[in-house]
Parts: C-alpha cells; structure tokens; sequence
C-alpha cells in the first residue's frame, strides 16, 4: 500500500470500518505532522488519540514499547496484553468518558443531608411519643419538618422550577429509584407536616399520632432511598459503591437525627438517642470502610481532594459525637449540645464528601474504564477457569 492510497477519508475506493484509521490521524500519512500530533483545527483518530501509555499504539509498531501491533480489522493480535494487563487508560487526549453532572453542592448534598434527617427524626419522634419524652417527640417532629421541606426546596432549586418536579409524579415507575423517591416524598411530607402541626397547637391528638407512626414508617425508606438513587448512576465513586451506600447514608442519617435530637431536647430524654448515635455512627464508619475496601482504585476518589478531607472532617466529628454521647450527654446540656453539634457536622461532612467524590470519579477517565477492564479480565478468567474444568 502506498501513500497514494491513503485519503483522509481512509483508503480509497474502500468502506470505512469500525476500526479504521483516518489519513490526517496515521503516523506518516498524508496530513499528519512529523511529531504524531493533529494537525491544526483537526481532530485525530489515530494511534495517538487512542493511546494506552504502554508505548504502544493502535496501528504500527512504536519502537520503544511492547511492539505491538493489531491484526486486521483492528483485532488485538495473539500474544499482546489485554484488559487489566497493567495498561493505563488515558482517553481521547484524557478528555473524560462521562458527562459530569451539573449539581451544585449546597442543593444536592443539602438535600442529602436533609432528607435523612427528616426521615430518620421522624422514627425518633415516634419513639420518644410512645415512651413519654414529650421535649424529644416535639423537637424531632418540628426539626422533621423543617428538614424535608429544606430538602424540597433545595430539589426545586436544583431542577430549577416547580413544573419539573410535579413531572415526575406523572407516573409512578418501580424500577426507578427517583421515580419512588419522589413518590416517598409526597407520601411523608404531609404526614410531618400534620404531626408537627398538631403536636404544637394540641388539636386532633389522635390524628397528631397517627400521622407520627405514618411519618415513622415512611422515615426510613426516605433516610436510605437518595444511597440507591446515587448507587444507580453511572458515576463511577458511586456505582463502585452501590453495596454500601445505602447502609452508609442510613447510618449517618440515624447519627444525625441523634444530634439533632440531643442538640434541641432535655438532656434527661436522651437516653434512646445517645444510643441512636453510637449505633448510627458505628453503621456508618462500618459501611464506609467497606466501601473503602472494595471500590478498587476508585477509592482514590474518597481519599484525596476536597472529598478526602470532608470525609476525614466526618470520621473526626462522627467519633467526638459519638464518644461525647455514650460518656458525657448524660451529664449536662452543654455537653450533650456539643457532641449533638458534632453528629450533625460529621453527617454533613458525609454527604458532601461522598458528593464531591462522585464529581471527581467522573473527571478523570481512568475511574470508568479501569474498573470496566478489571470486571472484563476477571470475567474472562472465571471463563477460562470453567472451560478448563469441563472435561
């Protein structure tokens, strides 16, 4: 083939494959410069683009790596390594693989927060109901209220008018994680609207308290549904993490209703709650060292940056609360004032760190194909172990 064949639509006279190589993109070919790089105002689709940071490359050997080089139509040929051979992704000149979302943080993660707050403060609030802790029940109900309608607020300003959210009330879809949770919205913000409101003025007790045990039952459903919602995206800090992240945002909801209720109710009540916040604190450092263990080298993403240090601020906080609760809540207001001011920070700092690390996963290509290429390879080893076991 000489290089008269070669146009920058591909060779003449011949279809494109999926695997083509275009002139403007081959290493010596028509239009391209000396040095491999696209000529100005021109994107290639060449060897370079497609890089693996190996040395090699898509279509001829390089001369200082491996040597490799691809078989017709593009094939890999025998011999040459394959997924999770130790290549480093790079992308298209590293653009990333995903569209980052555009969130803002104090609307998303806010809303994270909020919302389990309000749904794990109404279980608290129908417990100290039942129990005859009149402060607590009051104060978790108001503090419900206030927190899921902030987390609506926050929603809506995010989607950026009303109408989008009565959209999708439109149909109800149960396969969808944020077609139900906005369905448990509607279900439960009524029902801590009627168990606040009646709580305070004293009329219709008896509604008051089946609105509370209404509100407690959706409460926990509406504390964990935003883990599942974020575990079904394609971001890859989350996705990674799709087995803990509902138990890690349960928990730390549980720790910061505790606060809440330990921040605004008589220290003589506070018994279920410090307990709320030691066992919510522990599900939740459980559910994040999971995490940590098996999200491969997407746990880069929760360890560094703005994520590594919200999430290192919510360890340290989370302990102070916790410990201040089971030692020293008991002993005063302001003892338990302070390790309820701690939960809440450390459940915020949870949110946000988990927020801002599912941004960082989608910037950076490696964190979407790396963990696609270890799943390819240990596929294709269970294959390769089941084929040698058949007789």
């Amino acid at each position: 083939m000489s290089d008269a064949e070669v146009t920058r639509a591909g060779l003449r006279n011949e279809r494109p494959g999926s695997h083509a190589l275009f002139g403007n993109g081959m290493p010596g070919g028509p239009g391209a410069p000396a040095d491999g790089a696209p000529a100005d105002g021109e994107r290639s689709y060449g060897a370079d683009a497609f890089s693996t940071g190996t040395g090699t490359d898509t279509g001829t050997d390089s001369g200082s790596g491996t040597g490799e080089r691809r078989a017709a139509g593009g094939r890999r040929s025998r011999g040459g390594p394959g997924p999770g051979d130790g290549e480093t992704f790079t992308s298209y000149y590293g653009r990333p693989v995903l569209k980052a979302p555009h969130w803002a943080a104090t609307d998303i993660a806010g809303y994270l927060f909020l919302g389990g707050l309000a749904g794990a403060g109404s279980v608290l609030a129908a417990g100290a109901e039942l129990t005859g802790r009149r402060a607590t029940a009051r104060a978790m109900k108001l503090s419900s209220l206030g927190a899921v309608s902030l987390s609506v607020v926050a929603l809506v300003h995010d989607l950026g008018r009303p109408a989008r959210f009565l959209n999708m009330l439109r149909v109800i879809k149960p396969t969808s994680p944020m077609s139900i949770g906005s369905w448990l919205l509607v279900g439960y913000g009524p029902l801590a609207g009627v168990a606040a409101v009646t709580d305070t003025t004293g009329l219709f007790p008896r509604t008051g308290r089946a609105a509370t045990c209404g509100a407690a039952v959706f409460g926990p459903a509406v504390a964990a549904y935003t883990g599942v919602l974020f575990a079904d995206t394609a971001v890859p800090a989350w996705h990674e993490g799709h087995r803990e992240l509902p138990y890690l945002f349960t928990g730390s909801a549980a720790a910061a209703a505790a606060g809440m209720a330990l921040l605004a109710a008589p220290a003589r009540e506070s018994g279920p709650a410090r307990r709320a916040a030691v066992l919510g604190t522990a599900a939740e450092f459980a559910a994040m060292r999971a995490l940590h263990r098996r999200s491969g080298p997407v746990d880069e993403t929760y360890r560094r940056g703005k994520a590594g240090r919200l999430l290192r601020a919510a360890s340290v906080l989370g302990a102070a609360g916790a410990a201040g609760a089971a030692g020293l809540a008991g002993r005063g207001r302001a003892a338990a004032a302070l390790s309820g001011a701690a939960l809440l920070a450390a459940s915020a700092c949870t949110r946000f760190g988990l927020f801002h690390a599912g941004l960082a996963s989608v910037r950076d290509p490696k964190y979407t194909v790396e963990p696609q290429r270890a799943r390819l390879a240990a596929a294709e080893a269970d294959a390769a172990a089941e084929a040698a076991e058949t007789p």
